[in-house]
């Protein structure tokens, strides 16, 4: 019988069978490890598929051929030969928590290795690497990170798909009995194609996410005999990836849970960010509220009126001031819109006479941190820098170069090219008190040729991320952005090195509701950028109140996108008490359990919870249909049973359409309930106006 390993001892428990020969075939994926005592495996009948040996289907990683005709997770060949690999003698080392499964084909030439890592918030990473042994080329056409085991049966999978300004949008269809696939070849993680779905089974929910911010695919296999196999890992190029006699191929991570739910299984990646992925500069330090210039300012750069803005902010109580697009330039020219300069990250002289210094330091004399915004792997062809270097972007032969945004990519597969770039952002930091960078990467990657002729998008995203960590490295104390016009590179990749995610550019307080809702079954709040911005809304024209803007950006990384100077001294008011809020808030928003329910009849509910407290936001989007909305009923996780009530509400008077006696009282905190109301009756709250919203704070007030 083959050997049975177990990995993580619950919450989930991954269970495998290592063959003496073939791929690991996967037992379980569940809350308890598979007992030994029980055959795990129950051999297949001799004739399925008309193979007369038994052919295991629930294969981790498996290859094509050799009596597996499902979807191949591992794919490759030596100039046309050794395209099926068989892998024998596995050995498992590691414990539990962390094992490494290596094993050989030593007619293929090939060895290859798992890591897989049980991380005590309910998550587990899997990452593969092949090596090739032989003396000649090996050509990888394909090598999933991880493959996972789905049940038979009907199921349900979730997707997110989206665009500039609408990322993270949730779209669940049955799955069907063929191959469900999703490919990204945007060259980052993109808006259009989130790496990461939920598979729903019977009573079991399957959460994948790949952390990469290149080329990717996910695909979900329907096996001969019903079983689903779902795998993730990077999509190449042909012949992009080749492996040099020694070289390796080391896949991204790929990172999985199973639960009950769908939110539970959002909870564990929440938790697994925060606890495990995330590095900070400062532990504990609470996330600043910022005011970015952008919408405020776009590229109209004055002194005096930044000047003027960050005591504006100081005074609103706003931590943190972020420098955007429109600071730099060359000797000869400077950046006034977006089609020149990019490349050329020196201080516009003709904006900043005296450099940076001067509005650092006012900014700074104020107790607030300083931002600024980088781009550096786009250069426009109206720039300084691809004038002297125009051989310095990526390019496919004999093709034309493709501007999107007025801009080209930088080649950072190439050690000069990264030098560069190192070296300006590295002057620019040490030379002021910089606390933080919003990196930006506006536009996809078109024609990604490296020097050599070939596909280089893989190459392309590593060096990017060995930029980051460079500059990271030289500046331990700043934290970073990863900012993609918005949500184009939000992964797991990028938050091993970064520290805030630029949640989209579209800062409609309306359109925020589901962007929100979708990135945070992934991300924790803490580090979704929300920003309250102006009305009428710049990329929509619509125009909402401040109570609504501020209602739906408040539980996140909270930002102000506006100049504060436009504002009257009402509007400064108001906003002073919303950024107060927050601020008063924010240790139970960004420490508590989050949790988002479905929206139902356009009302979107959101929150945190502690033992003694819950913190509840409430949205209405459109009318809704019914005449009163239902009670809304809601988890109270970690909290403590007694008696609550409702302490505070903000806005003082929500827009309430119609509001009876009863919950009249109920919201002044004169109704006392108990947790089971909470999560099996709800609160009968008034309905809400279209497009307003309210903050609730609930309280315990006595034990049972």
């Amino acid at each position: 019988m083959s050997a049975i390993l177990n990995i993580g001892n619950a919450s989930p428990s991954l269970s495998l069978s290592l063959p003496g020969q073939g791929m690991p075939e996967i037992l379980a994926f569940g809350p308890e490890p598979v007992s030994n005592d029980i055959a795990p495996v129950a051999k297949r009948a001799s004739r399925v598929n008309g193979m007369d040996v038994p052919v295991p289907s629930a294969l981790l990683l498996p290859n094509g051929g050799m009596g597996f005709f499902g979807w191949p997770a591992i794919a490759g060949h030596r100039d046309g030969q050794d395209f099926v690999a068989m892998f024998q003698d596995w050995s498992a080392e590691g414990g539990v928590d962390r094992t490494l499964l290596v094993a050989a084909d030593p007619v293929a030439q090939l060895s290859i290795r798992i890591e897989i890592e049980a991380h005590d918030t309910g998550v587990v990473s899997f990452g593969t690497t092949l090596t090739n042994q032989g003396d000649g080329d090996y050509t990888v056409d394909r090598c999933m990170a991880a493959s996972m085991l789905v049940g038979p049966g009907p199921a349900d999978i979730t997707s997110f798909a989206g665009m500039w300004g609408r990322e993270f949008h949730a779209h669940t269809e049955p799955l069907g009995s063929r191959l469900w696939l999703q490919e990204s070849r945007r060259g980052r993680t993109s808006h259009d194609r989130f790496p990461g779905l939920f598979v729903e089974a019977g009573n079991t929910v399957l959460g994948v996410h790949l952390g990469w911010s290149g080329n990717h695919l996910v695909a979900v296999d329907t096996l001969d005999d019903g079983k689903r196999l779902v795998h993730a890992g990077e999509l190449f190029e042909p012949g992009e990836m080749r492996l040099a006699a020694g070289e390796s191929y080391v896949s991204p991570k790929a990172y999985l849970t199973t639960a009950a739910s769908v939110p539970e299984a959002a909870e564990r990646f929440r938790g697994f960010v925060s606890s495990s992925l995330l590095k900070w500069p400062g532990a504990g330090k609470p996330r600043p509220v910022m005011l970015n210039t952008w919408e405020g300012n776009y590229f109209d750069h004055r002194l005096e009126s930044l000047r003027a803005q960050a005591d504006a902010a100081a005074k609103l109580g706003i931590e943190r001031f972020v420098l955007d697009d429109g600071w730099f330039g060359s000797a000869s020219q400077g950046r006034d819109d977006d089609t020149t300069s990019l490349g050329d990250w020196a201080v516009d002289a003709r904006k900043y006479p005296d450099g940076l210094k001067a509005l650092v330091g006012h900014v700074r004399g104020l107790g607030m941190e300083f931002g600024i915004w980088f781009e550096p792997e786009m250069v426009n062809p109206d720039s300084e820098l691809y004038r002297t270097h125009p051989d310095w972007v990526l390019r496919i032969k004999g093709r034309p170069l493709l501007l999107s945004r007025h801009q080209l990519v930088l080649d950072l597969t190439r050690p000069e090219v990264g030098d560069y770039l190192f070296a300006r952002l590295d002057h620019v930091l040490r030379a002021h008190d910089i606390a933080y960078v919003k990196w930006d990467m506006n536009r996809d990657i078109t024609h990604a040729g490296g020097r050599d002729g070939r596909a280089a998008t893989s190459r392309q995203t590593r060096a990017f991320y060995a930029l980051v960590d460079r500059v990271r490295a030289a500046h331990p104390n700043v934290e970073v952005e990863s900012c993609a016009s918005g949500g184009g590179r939000a992964d797991y990749g990028v938050l091993e090195r970064t520290h805030r995610l630029w949640t989209s550019d579209g800062t409609d307080a309306l359109e925020r509701l589901e962007i929100q809702r979708g990135a945070s079954l992934f991300f924790p709040p803490s580090i979704l950028g929300a920003h309250i911005s102006g009305s009428p809304n710049h990329q929509t024209g619509r125009r909402h109140s401040l109570s609504f803007r501020a209602v739906v950006a408040l539980a996140y990384h909270l930002g102000v996108e506006l100049n504060p100077l436009m504002l009257d001294d009402a509007e400064r008011a108001e906003l002073a008490f919303w950024i107060a809020l927050h601020k008063r808030l924010r240790p139970l928003l960004h420490g508590g359990r989050s949790f988002q329910l479905a929206p139902l009849d356009g009302r979107y509910v959101w929150g945190a919870t502690t033992a003694a407290r819950i913190v509840l936001f409430v949205a209405q989007a459109g009318q809704m249909l019914t005449e009163q909305p239902p009670p809304l009923v809601m988890p109270a996780m970690d909290c403590e049973p007694g008696k609550w009530r409702i302490a505070s509400i903000s806005p003082a008077e929500p827009a309430f359409i119609r509001m009876s006696d009863g919950q009249r009282g109920l919201l002044g905190g004169q109704t006392t309930f108990s947790l089971e109301t909470l999560r099996r009756g709800g609160l009968p709250l008034p309905m809400l106006r279209p497009e307003s919203g309210m903050v609730l704070e609930l309280e315990r007030i006595e034990g049972n």
